[in-house]
């Protein structure tokens, strides 16, 4: 499992969790994370989480079952 890198606007302070699932592909629209987040184990900095609108900065990290994401 590669460590990928996903770059925040110059502008961006932060994304959501669910707009990172969208992102790397893992989910096909917004309304589907809280589902996806409920059947599958995310970790943010090592810490489960399910929470759709958790604020991801940079240098954070978001482990999913097949990637790891690392917010820069």
């Amino acid at each position: 499992m590669g460590q990928k890198e996903v770059f925040l606007n110059k502008e961006e302070e932060y994304i959501t969790l669910q707009s990172l699932l969208k992102i790397v592909g893992e989910i096909p629209t917004g309304g589907m994370a809280k589902v996806y987040l409920s059947e599958t184990v995310v970790l943010v900095n090592g810490e489960s989480e399910n929470r759709r609108g958790r604020k991801l900065y940079r240098g954070d990290e978001i482990k999913l079952p097949n990637a790891l994401f690392v917010i820069k």
